[in-house]
Parts: structure tokens; C-alpha cells; sequence
């Protein structure tokens, strides 16, 4: 991780990763918990902080996420490339121009199946007064004209590279005020080009996706014992059916397989924390057969959990 904490007042701060182990994100106001699908990673984040606002651009790796916003403030995103293989949001995946907005407490979900970048703009209070569409307890995925997306993302980039110049400390506060007011003129602009279309019915369904996050928070609750799928959707009065569907639309891959994934990245940071033992650590997380644990994690990590425990003892 290289960190420029010395740079000068106005100037970006930028965050660059190697390692997916060390990989934290710096977003502020933003809870972010990630499970990895790689395991090597170029990833960097370039922080600048406005008055009222941060500029975040991230350059991600592959990875499934699931997010919350704190509270008092907007975040809109959106991503900053065009590649042929989008970005799930909420369990939507369409290659369009879309733009992303959340406000106070506000969750979201994406699967990143291929690096990207990632820019979001998070205002601080929240911002009520300028038309943007509402939001409640999760995040809204919306279409927006190409030009207005491309006239957002020019701005973002314009004032990432302004923000970079060197530049007096009278002239600053100008500067920054200045700098938020062209974000917020082309933020106002890409949601009065909005798009009706109704692909986003199901992402922005407020039912749907607190669903997934009752599915999630049950899930979550102890995945050191086994998991039934029957008990699940018992619990949340669902059909086995429609658990699976909205496990694979949110998480883009079977329950099983994801938990097992899951699992393993738990592993991965309890061994980096200096553990007592490969063999507590992985019984603690399910795994009793330790010939097959082994292989997977070595399949998914390239090293070995001894080898991942030896490591931890020595950071």
C-alpha cells in the first residue's frame, strides 16, 4: 500500500494495493465488506476531499461487495469505463449508462467480475433540495443519457486533475467551492436525463432487496454450522426455489458456492490474524475434512493455510 499522506491542501490522496490481504477501503462513510474473487490485485483509490463532498475514484478488482452508506450524506456513483462485462448492481446487470444513488443508512450490493473504474462523489449533509430521486433503505440504479453520463464523468476527471495542480492557499477555498458546485450541476443533469426503462424495476424494489438482506443477515449468523437451505427459507416463509434465486441474482453464483467461498476468506483472516492453529481455524469455519480444505484453499489462494499462518505470525 503506498498512502501520500504528505501531499498538499486540495491535492488528492491516493491509495494503491498490491495485496488483496491488505486491501481497506477509504472511502469515508462508507462501510464496506468485500469477499475477493482473485488473488493478486492493482487496485488504487484517489481520495480528493471537498468542502461538503468527497471525490473517490477506485480502480476495483474482482470481487462481490456489500455496502452502507452512514448517516447524512448522498453518494451517487458510477463507473468511469465502458466494458462489455458490466457491473451486477442489486442484482441487475445491464451494460447501459447508469448512475447510482443511495442517501443516510442507505445498502447496497455489486458483483465486480472483472476490474473497473469506479467513481463516486459523497455529499456531505444530505442533499434534499435539488431534485434527485428519493432513496430508502437501498441504493437506486438508474439510466441516464450517454451524454449526461459523459459530461458527469468528464467533470470528475477535470477536477481530480485541477485538484492535482499546484495551487495557493488563497486561492483554495474558491477553488473547492467552485469544484463542487460544476459536480453538483452535472449530477443535477445526469438525473433530469434519467431514462424510463423498466429493467429497473427489479434492482430499485425495495422488498426484493431487503429480502436478500434477511437472507444475508441469516447466512451470516454462524457459518461454523452447516447450512439448509429447507431451514432458510423455513425461517424467512420462502419456497427453497426463490432462496436460491435471489442468493444467485445477488451473489451471481449458487448459495453453496458462495459460502464456501465466503468460508474460505473468513479462514484466510483469522490465519493473517496469528491463530492458534490451521486446524481450530478451519474446524471454527465448517471445514472437518482437512485434506479437502487444504485443496481448496490452496486452489483459491495459491499458498498453503500453513503457509498463510506462518505469514500472520510474522506481519
Amino acid at each position: 500500500m503506498n498512502n501520500s499522506d504528505a501531499a498538499p491542501a486540495l491535492a488528492p490522496k491516493i491509495f494503491r494495493f498490491s495485496d488483496v490481504d491488505e486491501f481497506r477501503s477509504s472511502i469515508r462513510g462508507l462501510n464496506l465488506e468485500f469477499t475477493p474473487l482473485v488473488r493478486r490485485i492493482a487496485a488504487e483509490q484517489i481520495i480528493l476531499q471537498l468542502p461538503g463532498c468527497d471525490v473517490n475514484m477506485t480502480r476495483t478488482f474482482p470481487r462481490v461487495v456489500d455496502a452502507q452508506l452512514v448517516a447524512d450524506c448522498t453518494a451517487v456513483g458510477f463507473a468511469m469505463d465502458d466494458l462489455e462485462i458490466p457491473i451486477r448492481f442489486n442484482g441487475a446487470q445491464r451494460d447501459r449508462a447508469v448512475i447510482v444513488i443511495g442517501s443516510s443508512g442507505a445498502a447496497y450490493n455489486t458483483i465486480e467480475e472483472v476490474q473497473r473504474q469506479i467513481a463516486s462523489v459523497v455529499f456531505r449533509p444530505e442533499v434534499r433540495d435539488r431534485g434527485w430521486p428519493a432513496t430508502n433503505s437501498s441504493f437506486k440504479i438508474f439510466e441516464t443519457s450517454p451524454a449526461a453520463l459523459h459530461r458527469l464523468r468528464k467533470v470528475v476527471g477535470e477536477v481530480l486533475a485541477a485538484a492535482s495542480e499546484p495551487i495557493s492557499a488563497a486561492e483554495v477555498p474558491l477553488m473547492a467551492a467552485a469544484m463542487k458546485e460544476s459536480l453538483l450541476g452535472a449530477v443535477d443533469a445526469a438525473f433530469a436525463n434519467v431514462v424510463p426503462a423498466r429493467w429497473t424495476r427489479r434492482p430499485n424494489d425495495e422488498r426484493q432487496f431487503k429480502l436478500f438482506q434477511d437472507i444475508r443477515a441469516l447466512l451470516s449468523d454462524d457459518l461454523s454450522q452447516p447450512i439448509y437451505s429447507e431451514e432458510i427459507a423455513r425461517k424467512l416463509g420462502l419456497s427453497v426455489r426463490t432462496l436460491h434465486d435471489v442468493v444467485r441474482r445477488y451473489r451471481g453464483m449458487s448459495l453453496h458456492r458462495y459460502l464456501r467461498l465466503r468460508r474460505l476468506w473468513l479462514v484466510r483472516q483469522r490465519l493473517l490474524a496469528g491463530a492458534d492453529s490451521v486446524k481450530a481455524v478451519a474446524l471454527a469455519f465448517g471445514f472437518w475434512h482437512l485434506s479437502d480444505f487444504s485443496r481448496s484453499y490452496r486452489d483459491q489462494f495459491g499458498e498453503t493455510p500453513s503457509q498463510t499462518l506462518e505469514f500472520g505470525r510474522k506481519r
